[in-house]
C-alpha cells in the first residue's frame, strides 16, 4: 500500500468510529445504574455494581485477545496473506470461546473467591450473585467478542466495531426498561438484558465477518493449529498480557493509597480518574489507527510507511490531546460539580484538577508507542517498558505521598506515564532498524 493512500483522511476513517464506540461505553453504565435505582433501594444497585466491576476484572485479563488478533492479522494483511488473516479469525474463536468455557466451570470458585477480597452485606451480596450466576453464561460471546472487535479493527472496518456496539448498547437498554421497569424483575432483568445483548453481538460481529468464512483458511485444520504460529500467537498475547496486569496494578494501588489519605480526597480521586478514563477513549481510537497501519507497514516490511503511520496517527492525537488539556482546563470544574455536590469534595478536586489538565499531554507518548509496538507485535518491549514505569512509580510515589501526601500520589501516576513514553521511544528505532531496506508500500 503505497504512502501517497495513507492520508489524513484515511487515519480518520479508522479512529473515529472507535471514539464513537467508546464514547457509548459510560452510557450503559448510566442506564443499568438509574434502572436500579427505580426500584427505591440501595442493595440492588450495589449489587449489580458489584457483580458488573467483579466480572469486568475476570473477562479484563483476556483484553490481550484483542490487541494481539489486531497486530497479528495486521500484518498478516500488510503481507498479503489471506489465508492467515481467516486462520487468525478462528484461533480468536476458539481462545475466547474456550476462556468463556472455563469461566462458567469456574464460577463457583470465581464467585467465593471475589466476595472473600470484596466482601459485602447479605443481601448485596445475595443479589450480586444471582447478577453474575446469569451474566455469566454470556463470558463466552463476551471473550470471543475481543478476538472479533481485533480482527475488525486489523482489517480498517472500525465501522463495523461501531455498529456492533451501537446494537449491544442500544438492545441492553432497551432490555433493561422493558425487564426492570416493566416486568419487574429487578437485578436479575439488568442481567438477562446483559446476556440477551452479548450474544447478540456475538452473532453480529460473526456475521459481519462472513467474509473470512467464504473460503476453507478459517477451517484447515493444518492452518489453524500450525504449531509455530500458535507459539508466537502465545507469547505476544502473554507479553500483553503482563503488561495489562502490572498497568492494572498501578491503578489498583492508586486507589489504595488514595483511601489513606481520607475519605474527601478518595472521592476526589474517583470523581478525576474520570478524566483520565475521558482521555483514554478519545486516545484509544488513534492509538488503534496505529495498530492497524503500523501492523500493515510491518508486514509488508515498508519502514517509510511505518515511520508515516506513527507521524499521522500521532499528529491526530496530540491535536485531541491538545483539545482535552483546554476542555479539562475550562469546564473541568463545572464537570466537578454536576459530578458531585459534596463542597469539600468539590473543593478537593478542584486542588488536584492540573494533573488531569497535564494528563493527556503528559501521556500521550505512551498511549500511542503503546499502539505502535501493539502493531508491530514488539510486545516484549512494552512488557520490559511496562515493568521499567511500574519500577518507578513504585519508587517514585512512596517517597512523593510520605512528604506531599495526595499531590505525591498524583505525581507518581503521571511519572508512570512519562517514564512509559520515554522509555518505548528509546525502543522506537529498533523497531524501524528490524525492517528491511526503505521502501512504500
Amino acid at each position: 500500500m503505497a504512502d501517497v493512500l495513507l492520508t489524513h483522511r484515511r487515519v480518520l476513517r479508522i479512529a473515529l468510529p472507535i471514539v464513537l464506540a467508546n464514547i457509548s461505553v459510560p452510557l450503559l453504565g448510566l442506564v443499568d445504574t438509574g434502572v436500579v435505582g427505580q426500584l427505591g433501594q440501595a442493595a440492588p444497585i450495589g449489587a449489580v455494581g458489584l457483580g458488573a466491576v467483579i466480572l469486568s476484572a475476570f473477562y479484563w485479563i483476556f483484553g490481550f485477545l484483542r490487541m494481539g488478533t489486531t497486530g497479528l492479522t495486521a500484518q498478516a494483511s500488510g503481507a498479503g496473506d489471506s489465508d492467515e488473516v481467516a486462520a487468525l479469525l478462528s484461533r480468536a474463536l476458539l481462545i475466547g470461546l474456550s476462556a468463556g468455557a472455563m469461566m462458567i466451570a469456574a464460577q463457583w470458585l470465581i464467585f467465593n473467591g471475589a466476595f472473600r477480597v470484596a466482601p459485602a452485606s447479605e443481601e448485596v451480596e445475595s443479589l450480586a450473585r444471582e447478577y453474575m450466576a446469569i451474566r455469566i453464561w454470556s463470558a463466552p460471546a463476551t471473550i470471543a467478542l475481543y478476538g472479533i472487535t481485533g480482527w475488525l479493527i486489523a482489517q480498517e472496518r472500525t465501522r463495523a466495531v461501531l455498529v456492533i456496539q451501537l446494537l449491544m448498547n442500544g438492545l441492553n437498554i432497551g432490555l433493561d426498561l422493558v425487564f426492570v421497569l416493566g416486568f419487574g424483575w429487578g437485578v436479575a432483568g439488568v442481567a438477562w438484558a446483559t446476556f440477551i445483548a452479548e450474544w447478540s453481538g456475538l452473532i453480529l460481529g460473526l456475521w459481519l465477518c462472513r467474509d473470512a468464512f467464504a473460503g476453507v483458511a478459517w477451517r484447515t485444520a493444518a492452518r489453524v493449529f500450525d504449531v509455530i504460529r500458535l507459539r508466537h500467537m502465545a507469547v505476544v498475547n502473554t507479553d500483553i498480557l503482563i503488561r495489562s496486569v502490572l498497568l492494572q496494578a498501578i491503578f489498583v494501588s492508586f486507589l489504595f493509597y488514595g483511601a489513606g489519605f481520607g475519605d474527601v480526597p478518595l472521592a476526589a480521586n474517583q470523581i478525576l480518574i474520570q478524566f483520565l478514563h475521558v482521555t483514554a477513549y478519545f486516545l484509544d481510537g488513534f492509538a488503534f489507527a496505529a495498530e492497524v497501519l503500523v501492523g500493515k507497514a510491518m508486514g509488508a516490511q515498508a519502514r517509510s510507511t511505518l515511520r508515516r503511520s506513527a507521524v499521522l496517527t500521532s499528529l491526530w492525537a496530540l491535536g485531541a490531546c491538545i483539545a482535552l488539556s483546554f476542555g479539562f482546563a475550562l469546564f473541568g470544574g463545572t464537570v466537578i460539580d454536576l459530578m458531585t455536590t459534596a463542597p469539600d469534595v468539590q473543593a478537593t478536586a478542584r486542588i488536584y484538577l492540573p494533573y488531569l489538565v497535564a494528563v493527556p499531554l503528559l501521556g500521550l507518548a505512551a498511549w500511542m508507542l503503546d499502539g505502535i509496538f501493539i502493531g508491530a507485535t514488539r510486545t516484549a518491549d512494552m512488557r520490559n517498558m511496562m515493568i521499567l514505569s511500574t519500577l518507578a512509580y513504585f519508587a517514585s510515589v512512596i517517597p512523593l505521598m510520605a512528604l506531599f501526601g495526595n499531590h505525591g500520589l498524583w505525581a507518581g501516576m503521571l511519572i508512570s506515564l512519562v517514564v512509559r513514553g520515554i522509555t518505548l521511544g528509546w525502543k522506537y528505532p529498533a523497531l524501524e532498524a528490524a525492517l528491511g531496506p526503505v521502501r512504500a508500500t
